[in-house]
């Protein structure tokens, strides 16, 4: 056999904050994706104190699926996606996120963007909390550090997930939570939790916060997973984890044992969200570092009960560590630990290192460690991208894909990892989330707009749809 299971789940991934655009239209309140100004290759984008005169926000227009969405489920249809996995803006249901009443034009949106998906033989995946946190719980709560943020998500998740209970059966919590996990990037700690730290504020403590935030939203997540299971017992209700997995430099074990202490980090948050109890390499991590973390029995118990059905994940590169005396930058998680370019790897014009053996690596990893089904909702290839003719050839992001799909066959095919489905991420070109840009191109579907946000926002099929039209059709065999 050489084909996936026949129900294998071949889509794309796009976010709602990335995408949609009409980000103060119809009742929608300010996110926290809102206040975030373009950057670019290196740059950085910035964190602004609500919507300022002047500065260019990619985010509010993005390109336009907020009306274009039909178009573009039209392009979706043609390359033959049996999913669309993307978000709901939390801020187009509770513009302020503690509202009491959700917005009914914002309810509406969705209906009708499910509603198109489903006639055109597409279901939705649905992120609940996609970097789309309401501002307005930042400024009143200081985010999810504050236990109080955990019953406005419920709230919000019930509405929802009681709104769209037939229309909807594969959720996930919290996006890429384990981004945070490090607290070193003060992008992730804000689109994760919406916290904001002062620039004096000393790693530890920033550590300490980033763990009591996340904890409030793997509590906030249990409740949800237990109440979705009760609204309609057929959810399917996943975490998603953003998984780089790390390769020890060299042999030497103490490269071994530091490659392991960073990955236990990131897998302490889907250690919680699947197996329900705060796993002991964390439990003493925070008396070593006399860290005081609130969590109450009651929470452990709804921890418990709250564990995940599958694990999502993103997966675009993997990384290194070496305890040896090479240059890199140094990380706290093991003595004299630094992190290293891989020589055996390629690296995009981003330095994302380009390592599709990675991904089979971490199927195995997650498939032996949860015994869970694993859903890969985020793979691609960031690149720029010309037009000529009004054709696009995009043969590295083929290569890119077509390597990366022969690895997730082989753990599927010849490993038994049990895989429900792949969604390239940026199925159509998007607003970059870490950049702002434009012009670091994911999409298999061109759109004409540039970093400065000038250009028509017309759609062109790349060489890439035609190829992943193919990949479908076959069901894998046709790589």
């Amino acid at each position: 056999m050489n084909q996936f299971p026949e129900n294998f789940l071949w889509g794309g991934a796009v976010a709602a904050h990335q995408v949609e655009g009409g980000w103060n239209l119809d009742g929608k309140g300010v996110s926290i994706a809102d206040v975030m100004t373009a950057g670019g290759n290196g740059i950085g984008r910035k964190i602004t104190h609500g919507v300022l005169d002047g500065a260019y926000y990619p985010n509010h227009e993005a390109i336009d699926f907020y009306h274009r969405y039909k178009e573009d489920i039209q392009l979706f249809k043609e390359m033959g996606l049996k999913v669309l996995r993307t978000s709901i803006n939390w801020t187009r249901i509770f513009p302020n996120g503690d509202d009491k009443e959700p917005n009914e034009k914002g309810l509406q949106f969705y209906d009708d963007l499910f509603d198109e998906l489903h006639a055109n033989g597409i279901e939705p995946v649905i992120t609940l909390s996609h970097f789309e946190i309401p501002f307005h719980l930042y400024e009143a709560y200081g985010g999810f550090k504050n236990k109080q943020v955990i019953a406005f998500f419920v709230h919000y998740a019930e509405t929802v997930m009681t709104r769209y209970k037939n229309k909807v059966k594969y959720w996930m919590t919290f996006n890429e939570i384990n981004n945070q996990a490090d607290g070193q990037h003060d992008l992730h700690t804000w689109t994760n939790s919406a916290i904001l730290f002062n620039q004096n504020e000393s790693q530890a403590k920033k550590e300490e916060v980033i763990y009591q935030a996340a904890i409030n939203e793997l509590i906030a997540s249990a409740k949800v997973v237990k109440l979705g299971h009760q609204i309609n017992p057929d959810f399917q209700i996943g975490c998603m984890m953003a998984y780089v997995p790390v390769y020890p430099f060299s042999s030497k074990p103490d490269d071994q044992m530091a490659a392991l202490k960073v990955m236990n980090r990131r897998f302490f948050y889907s250690d919680v969200h699947a197996i329900g109890v705060i796993p002991n390499y964390i439990l003493n991590e925070w008396k070593q570092k006399k860290y005081s973390i609130n969590v109450t029995e009651e929470e452990k118990k709804i921890l418990r009960e709250g564990t995940v059905d599958y694990i999502g994940f993103s997966y675009y590169m993997s990384g290194t560590v070496t305890t040896l005396d090479e240059k890199g930058d140094l990380i706290t998680d093991y003595p004299k630990t630094k992190w290293l370019r891989n020589p055996h790897v390629e690296a995009s014009d981003w330095g994302w290192q380009i390592d599709p053996v990675g991904l089979r690596y971490i199927l195995n990893i997650l498939d032996q460690r949860y015994h869970l089904p694993l859903f890969i909702v985020e793979n691609g290839f960031g690149a720029y991208d010309s037009v000529e003719n009004n054709q696009v050839h995009d043969q590295y992001r083929i290569d890119y894909l077509q390597a990366h799909i022969a690895e997730m066959k082989k753990a599927v095919l010849e490993d038994g990892v049990n895989l429900l489905g792949y969604t390239p991420w940026g199925i159509i070109d998007i607003v970059s989330f870490g950049s702002g840009e434009m012009e670091k191109r994911y999409g298999m579907i061109y759109v004409d707009k540039d970093n400065a946000g000038q250009g028509t926002l017309t759609r062109l099929k790349k060489d890439s749809f035609n190829w992943y039209q193919s990949v479908i059709a076959s069901n894998g065999e046709n790589i």
